[in-house]
């Protein structure tokens, strides 16, 4: 008779598949809670210590690790000497394995778990058990996702055993399985210890998504979510209307929640292509959106919005009026979303605002390797920021830095904003020099230059942008300093009556 063992976190749909496997002719081993439910079911089991001839022991912590399980799970039916030690030593064939793992990734995103807690939820038997059944793939079947128990049942009613492709993709599936329970493990007692640069780094993501293609149509993609979910991100959001999200969108999308954490009022953030078109503030969101589609109604066109307060029916007939592919808010009322939901393909996605204040660290894929860094989430307030002119700034020109300063942070370098308190008015990004970055954001700032003021990645390397923003109408400016030229920069400031200040932090963004 062929024997399955059994033994699963997730009790969904066991009951029914163990009572067909006994049809096909299995008999089932099992222990702990999974015997207790198959028991209650009237579904006939072999305990564990029967198998053993050894009795479960601390706390359950040891019942699966012996010879006899694993032996019967390992032992390869192919050659002689394995079969003949398994006769020796009264070792029976296991032939299904059917496994889930103690719930370590439940538990630790329980907000009041207890490290010891998450000790005890660290499965042992269980990964042992899984990875020789799936290592033994040419004889034993492994099932670690009750997805997969139809597919199993259909191939023992048809053939009495399942294929060698099906085993071989079980067992695979087994090993991811087990590499990303491990790899949240690792990651959980990493951060316990405090190593910020772990001789391997370890990560595990979920598929979210099966995107159409990538970046162009030639290109495949996917989207995954990371094992342990960030509320404010996009992959949390809840798309509540519209086409499926692209690569892009997400990509986008990712960009303008970045920006929209900057600020705590209302704010309005319009992004394409991984740039900001438009930033606005406001007292109300009705008002912020207004400021962002002033300062480009041109390119706000077929952008992204983030808004961080509910969308509301006035600001919604607002953004009716505009062709866009996504709208990200916490929320629509009611009548907000009755009217954007008119057009079908527009994206309308909500999710948590409430804590966007996250310190991952961001990665990044190179060719045969990844980057790691820190998040830049490094916020320099106006009272820190170092006079460097002869002319102080205003109060309001203060203001306008500190607004410019926290946009130009989430702009392509070489970046420039030229902004007022509420509003980018110009934003010039990712030219291969400052000047042609700060030309290209005062001819789009033109008509907007009243109480403007123009914020700067990274230092001016010559004094010839400081000019140029000068002779168009810049009154103050806000950069980080540190270039061998800061004082041709500092003289021209001064000599056209500039007030510029200097944060001593830098904010490339390749």
């Amino acid at each position: 008779m062929k024997r399955a063992l059994i033994s699963v976190s997730d009790k969904n749909g066991i009951v029914s598949f163990s009572e067909k496997l006994i049809e096909n002719g299995f008999e089932i081993i099992s222990t702990g809670g999974t015997k207790k439910v198959l028991d209650e079911a009237g579904v006939k089991t072999i305990s564990i210590d029967e198998v053993t001839g050894f009795p479960e022991m601390m706390d359950g912590r040891v019942k699966t690790l012996h010879p006899k399980i694993h032996g019967g799970l390992l032992g390869r039916r192919d050659l002689i000497s394995h079969m003949e030690a398994m006769d020796a030593h009264d070792i029976q064939p296991i032939d299904l394995v059917c496994v889930n793992l103690y719930p370590f990734k439940e538990t630790i995103l329980k907000k009041e778990v207890t490290e010891a807690d998450a000790i005890e939820n660290i499965d042992i038997g269980g990964p042992s058990m899984l990875r020789s059944a799936a290592k033994n793939f040419a004889a034993v079947t492994v099932v670690v996702d009750p997805l997969d128990y139809e597919t199993v049942l259909q191939e023992f009613a048809e053939n009495n055993e399942t294929s060698l492709a099906t085993r071989k993709k079980l067992a695979a599936k087994v090993f991811r399985h087990t590499a990303a329970y491990d790899a949240l493990i690792a990651e959980y007692l990493t951060a316990a210890v405090e190593v910020a640069e772990p001789e391997k780094l370890t990560l595990t993501y979920d598929l979210k998504q099966t995107l159409r293609y990538g970046e162009n149509s030639h290109q495949k993609a996917a989207f995954y979510q990371d094992a342990i979910p960030v509320s404010y991100s996009i992959a949390s959001g809840k798309q509540l209307h519209g086409k499926e999200l692209s690569y892009n969108n997400i990509k986008d999308a990712d960009a303008a929640l970045r920006i929209a954490r900057e600020f705590s009022e209302p704010t309005v953030v319009a992004l394409k292509h991984m740039n900001p078109c438009g930033i606005g503030t406001g007292k109300t969101i009705f008002e912020a959106y207004n400021s962002a589609y002033e300062a480009d109604p041109v390119s706000i066109f077929g952008g992204i919005i983030v808004a961080n307060r509910e969308v509301d029916l006035a600001t919604a007939e607002k953004m009716h009026e505009l062709f866009l592919e996504i709208i990200i808010a916490p929320s629509f009322s009611a009548e907000a979303f009755e009217l954007l939901s008119k057009k079908k393909n527009l994206r309308l996605l909500i999710l948590d605002f409430s804590n966007s204040s996250s310190e991952q660290v961001e990665i990044v894929s190179v060719l045969g390797g990844l980057l790691v860094q820190d998040q830049d989430i490094l916020t320099e307030k106006a009272e820190g920021y170092e006079v460097v002119t002869d002319r102080q700034p205003t109060k309001e020109e203060l203001k306008a830095l500190e607004f410019a300063w926290k946009a130009v942070k989430h702009v392509k370098s070489n970046a420039i904003v030229v902004a007022n308190q509420h509003q980018t008015v110009g934003i010039g990004a990712g030219q291969m020099n400052r000047v042609g970055s700060v030309k290209i954001a005062l001819e789009q700032a033109t008509d907007k230059m009243a109480g403007a003021v123009l914020a700067s990645d990274a230092y001016f390397p010559m004094d010839d942008s400081v000019e140029y923003a000068a002779e168009h109408g810049i009154k103050a400016i806000v950069q980080p300093g540190g270039s061998i030229r800061d004082k041709d920069s500092i003289a021209m400031a001064n000599k056209y009556g500039v007030a510029m200040v200097f944060t001593g932090g830098r904010h490339f963004r390749h």
